[in-house]
């Protein structure tokens, strides 16, 4: 009986299976580190010193206690959530009034403005910070949250403008038109008309500049080194001693560092995936 012809494209059970294989080992991989995380976290006290291989036993908050109540923890995540806050809402005018300016307007220094943006992303953090550090200076701005805001939009607006940009492209023309047809401004059509279209690369641009400033660490530890003014980024290393780490402190704080970035997650992913794909094709 001569064996049935597999259709272009369709896999054999051998493949099938090892694909689903392969599938399921990378997620295995993934998921590996955070619940180690976690059940290290749920750990009594010190008792990640153990040499024994366990996985929950005696599970215990001992340690959220001890982060929540015998540290500065609250006072870190309070700031390090401020200035995340304001880097996401200033970050995201900025860059959708930019990126809106750039796709729309032709004016003197247009090809300028758009190169300029790109060549800001081309120097890495660490060249940065003596520059910005003596600019936060000489404005009387270091410890203080908006210095820190300032620093991080420089990273997080170049990069979200071209994004925005990108996604503004899509936009048909036709409807700018149609809002001052209307009576509009041009900002009037931009703020009532073009910008509600925008809310999938607007929800990019919030999660992108949210975690910039949430997971930085550079700019936190040489910029706020006052006690009371300290980020999660600078806050932690105080965990962590020349001769002795806290992992119990460490990995509790760390779960809950997550959950606010979790949260912003689930409040933007329906537009995460659209707004990512939505400057790839020009309409």
């Amino acid at each position: 009986m001569t064996p049935t012809a597999r259709r272009r494209g369709e896999r054999g059970p051998l493949a099938s299976v090892g694909l689903h294989a392969g599938l399921l080992l990378a997620v295995a991989i993934s998921l590996f580190p955070i619940v180690w995380l976690v059940l290290t976290s749920l750990k009594p006290r010190d008792g990640w010193l153990s040499a024994e291989l366990t996985f929950f036993d005696q599970p215990s908050l001992d340690n959220y206690a001890r982060v929540l109540s015998a540290t500065a923890f609250p006072r870190w995540l309070l700031n390090s959530l401020l200035a995340a806050g304001l880097t996401m809402v200033l970050g995201v005018f900025l860059a959708a009034t930019t990126g809106y300016a750039v796709s729309r307007f032709r004016f003197p220094g247009h090809r300028g403005v758009m190169w300029l943006l790109l060549i800001t992303q081309m120097f890495p953090v660490a060249i940065l910070i003596v520059p910005l550090y003596n600019l936060m200076a000489g404005l009387g701005l270091l410890n203080q949250i908006p210095g820190l805001v300032i620093a991080y939009m420089t990273i997080a607006v170049p990069f979200c403008a071209w994004m925005m940009k990108s996604y503004f492209d899509t936009v048909p023309i036709e409807i700018d038109q149609a809002g001052m047809v209307d009576g509009l401004t041009p900002f009037g059509t931009f703020w009532r008309v073009v910008l509600p279209l925008a809310r999938p690369g607007i929800a990019v641009t919030a999660f992108y500049c949210f975690m910039t400033a949430w997971g930085e660490v550079g700019y936190a530890t040489v910029f706020m080194t006052g006690d009371e003014q300290r980020t999660l980024g600078a806050g932690l290393q105080q965990f962590i001693g020349q001769h002795w780490s806290d992992w119990g402190l460490m990995t509790a704080s760390a779960v809950l560092i997550a959950i606010p970035a979790g949260a912003v997650f689930l409040l933007v992913q329906r537009h995460l995936v659209t707004g990512l794909t939505a400057g790839a094709t020009k309409a």
